[in-house]
């Protein structure tokens, strides 16, 4: 595919994901005192009680334009399909810049785009969400089976949750490391930020890897706690969704990852979605979104 054709692709699977109207939650409960620390959580439709959980990080390369409402179309299948839903909001970063969905065109169009991420809050964030949901869910979907948790994230939010996976593998001394592995049924990653050494040669997201980091100076420190792909093993089963046209986090971020992996004594499962780009996985419309459907599906029952 030309470059041009790559890029008109793009364009319209992201005009077709954002045009989804918002999907507002059953009900939404804090995990701590910032207004990002919330939960939105969607109940499965088909009112089934003991359907596992599906904890699901969005995207938006850790940029405050980008918030949960972009993917609550997404969490509505889910529940569509018979998972409770819980929808993470985190901090990122410039928190200056409203909150609207048209926020992240706004940027591109301006040539100013936020800075990504905020650390450490990003990460405290995402941490303390997880630790509390099994208490969130419980009285917030009493018809969830918390014992049955899989995390799934798109792009940005793809690297939070196969972070999430890994905190019993941080370094000794990391704030955020646990001491034993998360109780998970497994992480279905979408088109992952998965590692930082090639997302940052490629530039991904504008360079918004070494941004979250907050440089040069600072990368080889803080990777060592917050890239996955050194991360490893987890003894969780993961797998990852790709679209083979994907311009925005290219196919060899996710096999970086898969391979890194594999040194490691792990398998993860990659699944190469042929004539598929970035956003199809979080697009109810396109069929890419059932087969995410299906892999989660798979890890959960």
């Amino acid at each position: 595919m030309s470059d041009s054709a790559a890029r008109d692709r793009d364009v319209a699977e992201t005009e077709s994901v954002f045009a989804h109207p918002e999907v507002a939650p059953d009900r939404s409960a804090a995990y701590g005192d910032h207004p990002d620390q919330v939960v939105d959580f969607y109940a499965p439709r088909d009112g089934r009680t003991g359907a596992p959980l599906v904890v699901l990080l969005h995207g938006g390369a850790w940029r405050a334009p980008y918030d949960r409402a972009h993917v609550s179309p997404l969490a509505d299948f889910l529940a569509r399909r018979g998972f409770a839903v819980a929808s993470v909001e985190y901090r990122r970063g410039g928190d200056d810049i409203p909150q609207q969905r048209d926020g992240a065109e706004s940027a591109r169009a301006s040539g100013a785009a936020p800075v990504a991420g905020r650390w450490p809050e990003t990460f405290d964030d995402v941490a303390a969400a997880m630790d509390a949901m099994p208490v969130l869910a419980a009285r917030e979907l009493p018809g969830a089976d918390v014992r049955r948790i899989v995390v799934t994230g798109h792009s940005a939010g793809g690297h939070l949750a196969l972070w999430a996976a890994a905190r019993h593998v941080l370094p000794e001394g990391s704030p955020w490391r646990l001491p034993a592995p998360p109780p998970l049924r497994g992480v279905v990653a979408l088109a992952p930020i998965a590692d930082f050494t090639v997302a940052a040669e490629l530039g991904v997201c504008g360079g918004a890897v070494a941004q979250l980091l907050r440089g040069e100076a600072e990368f080889e420190d803080r990777a060592a706690q917050a890239d996955p792909g050194v991360l490893l093993p987890t003894g969780i089963a993961t797998t990852i969704v790709q679209g083979v046209e994907d311009i925005v986090v290219p196919q060899a971020v996710s096999e970086a990852y898969v391979d890194a992996a594999a040194r490691s004594g792990e398998m993860v499962g990659l699944t190469l979605l042929g004539g598929v780009g970035h956003f199809p996985l979080i697009d109810p419309a396109a069929d890419a979104c059932a087969v995410v459907a299906e892999e989660i599906t798979q890890l959960a029952w």
